[in-house]
């Protein structure tokens, strides 16, 4: 591997935010969040609309995004199961052409080995293996239901949590290291992994002020919706403790709190670029900035993630390498993390033939190509809040969800005609061809389906009784 600067190689700075639903910033249409610096970034670049992760879920996404293949290929069902250490992922292909990849902040690896492929990590991990998570869950005893609202879901205001202080440190990091004269001697993947705005939902001054009290609004949630949810999203409710609805005074403390916190992270964008353009590194570095998933912030009478509703599932997800791609361009084409994952590669000349991914370059897209472009996305959720294995097909304008079991469980919407997703059009007969073609396509992923849940539903309890035996959590 040479250490000479390979003039013909561009570095990569890579911005993952956790919990960050595209639509909670002025960049994806929102009327009050304030994203001046994720717009900039947008302007100098190409944003994708309907950009999607592949998990709901924070490592599974990322197990994903960091090996270019779906979950139930890599078996990360759920925030128990690490990445396994001799999977190839993109900074280990990027090493392979003399690049240092390098992570500062989180990525959410479980297990011994918390590199998986970059040189080192410049902050403490936040998400060590060591951490106390959730107990497994198991598909094979009845399905837990809380009393009362998980703890700290609510927990909202101005103050500093967690996410801010760490992200603090993390912002520190990337910008000492993007200043270092040694950066010009070697191409560089800088991963910048934030952990805002993921809850508690605590922002510092004025964030919080911005927006509390009048410049926030309540969830959408139509007459009757909360009594019609289909079994998935009646069954998160369930799980999560969400019985009634909170108090509004909370709910709206709690949202201005994630609207200060998204405009919190976007300033740590600005600096970032602002770095960049001091050090003379930005005509030769490309921005990418995406999340590991959203959060549903009362919506649909949820909170969190773990959904296949829009606020859940999509990801912001924006390339800019101003005078190499072309800028102010937005791509309404259905695609996901793992494509995001080819398209690091592509744009760093790494060859994928062989590596059997699961993503597609996005370069066509981005060049202005759209006549070969598959339009679809594929996301799985088998992790706490359901009794069985998850997969929804976001294919042009359908979405169609599934999970797997007696009775099976079906969705299909129409984003066109109903972007909020309050109609569901499964079962009825106009829309059964697109159904059975969606509902094909994941059998395609899963074979048999009975076999295949019955292989996720072994592997909970032999982790479960792991930690019975050893009386803790399981580092790999």
């Amino acid at each position: 591997m040479s250490s000479t600067r390979s003039t013909d190689r561009p570095n990569f700075l890579i911005i993952m935010s956790d919990e960050h639903g595209p639509m909670w910033s002025s960049t994806y249409g929102h009327p009050l969040i304030e994203t001046p610096n994720l717009t900039r970034l947008a302007e100098a670049g190409v944003l994708f609309e309907n950009a999607y992760s592949n998990t709901p879920l924070c490592v599974p996404a990322r197990a994903s995004f960091m090996t270019g293949r779906f979950a139930s290929r890599v078996r990360v069902w759920d925030n128990t199961v690490p990445i396994a250490s001799d999977l190839i992922t993109w900074p280990y292909l990027l090493r392979s052409l003399g690049y240092d990849p390098v992570l500062t902040g989180k990525m959410h690896m479980r297990g011994l080995d918390e590199l998986h492929g970059f040189t080192r990590q410049l902050t403490y991990c936040i998400s060590s293996s060591r951490e106390v998570t959730r107990a497994v869950q198991s598909w094979r005893k009845p399905h837990p239901a809380a009393d009362q609202p998980f703890p700290g879901i609510l927990r909202a205001g101005a103050g500093s949590g967690e996410p801010t202080e760490y992200d603090d440190v993390v912002e520190k990091s990337a910008l000492a290291f993007l200043r270092d004269k040694q950066r010009r001697e070697q191409p560089f993947a800088l991963c910048v992994g934030y952990y805002t705005p993921h809850p508690p939902f605590l922002v510092p001054e004025p964030y919080f002020s911005r927006y509390y009290p009048d410049r926030v609004d309540l969830p959408n949630i139509p007459d009757g919706h909360l009594d019609e949810l289909p079994e998935a999203a009646s069954r998160l409710r369930r799980y999560f403790g969400f019985k009634g609805p909170f108090p509004e005074e909370a709910v709206l403390k709690a949202r201005a709190a994630y609207f200060g916190l998204v405009s919190y992270l976007d300033d740590k964008i600005g600096r970032l670029l602002d770095a960049l353009e001091e050090t003379g590194l930005a005509e030769n570095t490309i921005v990418i900035y995406t999340s590991d998933h959203g959060e549903m912030l009362g919506e649909h009478g949820l909170w969190s993630k773990a959904s296949f509703y829009e606020q859940s599932s999509r990801v912001p997800m924006v390339v800019s390498w101003p005078g190499n791609l072309r800028n102010g361009v937005r791509v309404h084409e259905v695609v996901s993390l793992v494509d995001l994952t080819v398209t690091i590669l592509d744009l760093a000349g790494v060859s994928v033939d062989g590596w059997n991914l699961d993503g597609d370059s996005l370069l066509p897209l981005i060049r202005g190509d759209t006549s070969s472009w598959k339009n679809e996305a594929f996301v799985e959720y088998f992790a706490h809040g359901t009794d069985r294995p998850q997969a929804m097909v976001r294919s042009g304008k359908w979405k169609f969800s599934y999970g797997h079991g007696a009775p099976p469980e079906m969705e299909l919407y129409d984003l066109e005609a109903d972007p909020g997703e309050f109609a569901n059009l499964a079962g009825s007969p106009e829309h059964r061809e697109v159904q059975e073609r969606l509902l094909a396509r994941v059998m395609e992923e899963w074979g048999d389906p009975d076999e295949f849940t019955a292989r996720i539903a072994d592997a909970q309890d032999e982790r479960a009784l792991i930690r019975r035996v050893t009386g803790g959590p399981v580092v790999f």
